[in-house]
């Protein structure tokens, strides 16, 4: 029902909530690295929004965003429980993203495979805080809103979640254009059986980590430096007797290598570039993280 007076109004509150949907979706994942959560945080946040008085609320975006990044650290606790009796390496959910996103070069070095995981070893008011000033460049009152601290608090928390994420973060930009060749020359190698140049691609101290879950075989810990991750790839790909088929993806706005099974979609292949070589290879088996791969993803700032 639509209020003249500042009532609830249905109508106007769908409207804005899906108006900004997307930016609350990316704010979410960014905190939490984990799409099916993010979504269960976007239906707590309508869920309260639909109750709010429209006519109290100055600046519904922000309102929004308050809601949901406080949704997000509640889940965020929780998420952290979950992970330390996660079988093997945790890695974030991959998303098959849209053109645009690889297009705002901030937005996608954000949700980058290897930024997220460097999100993941901030605590959860560092990464909240990093987030929404660094990728969202709301105003430290705003974040002190959203994160009930005060705005002196929130200046100091930045600070350290900026030094944190620098110290360990990849290495010089790759441009998109560079990524596709070297993940053309992986592909390739790793298809013809070809170590050597799986050598010349691979960083001297390249990590894989594998994502099971507990439900597909992958490695349980990070496997470290360019030959043993070499010869484990084409070892394990030439025990397979099932047709197998790489293609390239567009995953959380980078380029990616997707590895099909019987026509079926098997691992997402996300990689971390630093100084022209692949440094990090994150293989995503998990079942339950690739459902956001069979459809595009819209990502906002």
């Amino acid at each position: 029902m639509t209020s003249e007076n500042g009532g609830r109004d249905q109508d106007g509150a769908t409207e804005t909530f899906v108006a900004h949907r997307n930016l609350l979706f990316t704010v979410a994942y960014e905190m939490l690295g984990s799409a099916a959560d993010a979504e269960d945080v976007l239906q707590e946040t309508w869920l309260r929004w639909a109750d709010v008085d429209l006519g109290a609320v100055r600046d519904r975006r922000a309102y929004l965003v308050r809601v949901t990044t406080r949704q997000a650290l509640n889940r965020l606790r929780t998420l952290g429980r979950r992970k330390e009796s996660y079988v093997g390496s945790w890695l974030p959910e991959p998303l098959l993203t849209t053109p645009d996103v690889a297009e705002d070069v901030e937005l996608a070095d954000s949700v980058s495979m290897a930024m997220m995981l460097v999100l993941e070893t901030l605590s959860p008011t560092e990464r909240a805080v990093f987030v929404l000033r660094e990728v969202f460049d709301l105003g430290y009152d705003e974040i002190a809103d959203a994160v009930e601290k005060s705005p002196a608090a929130v200046r100091q928390i930045a600070h350290r979640a900026r030094a944190h994420v620098a110290a360990r973060r990849p290495r010089g930009v790759v441009s998109t254009t560079e990524s596709q060749k070297a993940l053309a020359a992986f592909r390739r190698a790793v298809e013809t059986g070809d170590l050597q140049g799986l050598l010349d691609i691979l960083s001297p101290d390249v990590v894989l980590l594998g994502d099971g879950g507990g439900i597909k075989q992958a490695v349980l810990r990070p496997i470290a430096g360019a030959d043993k991750v070499a010869r484990l790839m084409l070892g394990g790909l030439a025990k397979h007797t099932v047709a197998l088929s790489m293609e390239p993806a567009q995953v959380n706005g980078y380029p990616a290598l997707t590895l099909h099974v019987d026509g079926e979609l098997d691992t997402v292949v996300a990689v971390r570039f630093d100084d022209g070589r692949i440094s990090g290879l994150y293989a995503v088996r998990n079942p339950e993280k690739l459902s956001h791969m069979h459809r595009e993803t819209a990502l906002r700032r």
